[in-house]
């Protein structure tokens, strides 16, 4: 097995002056932050998440309050306002319990370049070492930014989903990518 590569380092405010970001687990009561946020992401970037913005725009806020109580979601937060996400799911069969998956990142457009993803994905990484042994996600096949950062943590190209999903009368391809978490 290859060696593990670095964790990226994690970048600034682009102005010389660190940005205070803080992730953390989010909870229930994170619930209307975080629905908001998805929402956003999926009415901007459809072609991003296998959900859609009309699937989950009339969810209660009480059944997303349990999904995270439920489940590892990562949030990150600056200045108070959560500005990114992601989550792991690991699967409970038998036989694939030893996979997880990452979903549901996504980061608000006016926070983009402040590394937000790559702490996302790093404290997602460190949720699911230990518990898992492949970290698989999927991921448009044409976001280029998404494929780097995700590239640059370790993960490795192991497929490509043709015609994955479709909007309206298009589809779009995703990239299928997983990350080796068994100890060197």
């Amino acid at each position: 097995m290859p060696p593990r590569p670095p964790v990226p380092r994690l970048a600034g405010d682009g102005k010389g002056e660190g940005t205070v970001l803080q992730v953390r687990r989010l909870r229930g009561g994170d619930a209307g932050a975080y629905q908001a946020l998805r929402l956003a992401g999926l009415r901007l970037h459809p072609d991003a998440f296998g959900s859609s913005w009309e699937e989950e725009a009339d969810r209660p806020l009480a059944t997303t309050a349990e999904a995270l109580e439920a489940n590892y979601v990562a949030g990150c937060e600056r200045d108070g306002a959560l500005i990114g996400i992601a989550g792991l799911r690991r699967a409970t069969s038998v036989k694939t319990r030893h996979r997880g998956v990452i979903w549901g990142i996504y980061v608000d457009p006016a926070a983009r370049g402040l590394g937000v993803g790559e702490r996302l994905i790093a404290a997602v990484i460190e949720q699911a070492r230990g518990q898992v042994e492949d970290l698989l996600l999927t991921v448009s096949a044409h976001n280029a930014t998404a494929i780097s950062l995700y590239r640059r943590f370790g993960f490795e190209d192991y497929g490509l989903d043709h015609r994955s999903l479709k909007i309206g009368d298009g589809y779009v391809d995703e990239l299928l990518m997983k990350l080796d978490l068994r100890p060197a």
